[in-house]
């Protein structure tokens, strides 16, 4: 009996079970093929993105609140755990292959930025300025995975991490079947277009479960993390919105949840209830006012843009000048493969080094910065 053969098996014997709609692990598409192990290629993924050293600084990136002394505000890394367990929660209902939506959710985010949506403006317009490409944080993970790391995930994966854009909510999502080829050519054209990639959709039912998931995990969380340091007081949620959804985090994703069970069980799309779309559109805009758009002073945000374009020319001057004992070498050129340093600029190379930094370490390389003013 060989063994390892019989485990293999086993492992897939599962998918014999899954809805006609799920992606099964048989139509993986690698960029490069590869022989798999005994893993089926999704489950393969999921080993490959927590063993990354860009899954590791989730622990210390911003969701909403910045540099707060409360330990039980959620950082990136918490926000990515959420949206892995209620992704799989409807799609252990809907009978989808549970890998692939935990390898795009706990990947989705690897491209965030250090000060969240904040650090993501700033490191943005720098982009513009300087690579005349806009930076956005689903597109920069992708990079990340195929560029910095060469990991050789699933298109499948790379493809839900592109389209899980959380800030864009509908009322139904359906997926867009893609080559690889397809894949890399939406790829391309979002990366230097924000209208291209606002309108990418995935190419599995799965990649469309993550990208509502988005939504559904940070919506109430946020609003409980506001109410715990002083920013937000329950009763401010507006009527309309608690009667349809709940008064806390727990009722919202469980209402949110069940409406899309309810509404998209044996169908070949995500399909939200008109009531239940109508309270989480109120719902966004009640958190964008109340929330996102107070998270952050004007002095806070001018600090932090003032400090990151003066980081991003100060180590540009290092590159320039090949001052191989600058920390950008010690900590990050010296660790990439010598086709990233050969096929990259000097300006994308600073961009993808600050974007990749926690935001305890981006408060590091500015007191360096002091130092040396």
């Amino acid at each position: 009996m060989d063994v390892l053969l019989f485990v293999k098996e086993n492992l897939l014997e599962r998918e014999k079970n899954l809805s006609i709609y799920a992606t099964k692990s048989k139509d993986a598409i690698r960029i490069v093929e590869k022989k798999e192990d005994i893993r089926p290629a999704f489950f393969h993924d999921i080993d490959t993105i927590i063993h990354s050293t860009s899954y590791s600084r989730y622990i210390d990136k911003t969701q909403v609140f910045s540099f707060n002394d409360n330990d039980n505000i959620s950082k990136r890394m918490i926000h990515v755990q959420l949206v892995s367990k209620v992704a799989r929660t409807i799609g252990r209902a809907l009978n989808l292959n549970e890998d692939l939506i935990e390898a795009i959710a706990l990947g989705h985010d690897i491209g965030h930025t250090p000060l969240g949506h904040v650090g993501e403006k700033i490191l943005n317009d720098i982009s513009i300025r300087e690579i005349k490409t806009p930076f956005m944080h689903n597109l920069q993970s992708v990079r990340t995975f195929v560029t910095l790391k060469n990991d050789n995930l699933t298109i499948q994966v790379l493809d839900g991490i592109m389209c899980h854009n959380g800030e864009i909510l509908d009322n139904i999502y359906e997926p867009k079947k893609k080559s690889k080829e397809d894949f890399l050519n939406d790829y391309a054209l979002a990366c230097v277009s924000f209208d291209y990639a606002k309108k990418l959709r995935p190419m599995t039912l799965e990649g469309c479960v993550v990208r509502i998931s988005d939504i559904i995990a940070y919506i109430g969380r946020d609003i409980e993390d506001a109410i715990r340091i002083g920013k937000l007081k329950r009763e401010m949620i507006p009527e309309n919105i608690k009667n349809v959804l709940g008064n806390n985090n727990r009722e919202i994703i469980n209402n949110i949840i069940l409406d899309i069970i309810e509404n998209s069980y044996g169908k070949d799309k995500i399909v939200l209830s008109k009531r239940v779309f109508k309270a989480i559109s109120e719902l966004k805009r009640f958190n964008y006012k109340e929330i996102y758009e107070k998270a952050n002073t004007k002095e806070q945000i001018k600090y932090y843009e003032d400090r990151m374009n003066k980081l991003y020319y100060f180590l540009l001057d290092d590159l320039n000048k090949n001052k191989d004992d600058s920390i950008i070498y010690k900590v990050f050129i010296n660790n990439m493969p010598f086709e990233y340093i050969n096929k990259n600029d000097n300006k994308r190379i600073v961009i993808d080094f600050i974007a990749g930094m926690t935001d305890d370490y981006f408060i590091s390389m500015l007191k360096l910065l002091t130092k040396n003013d």
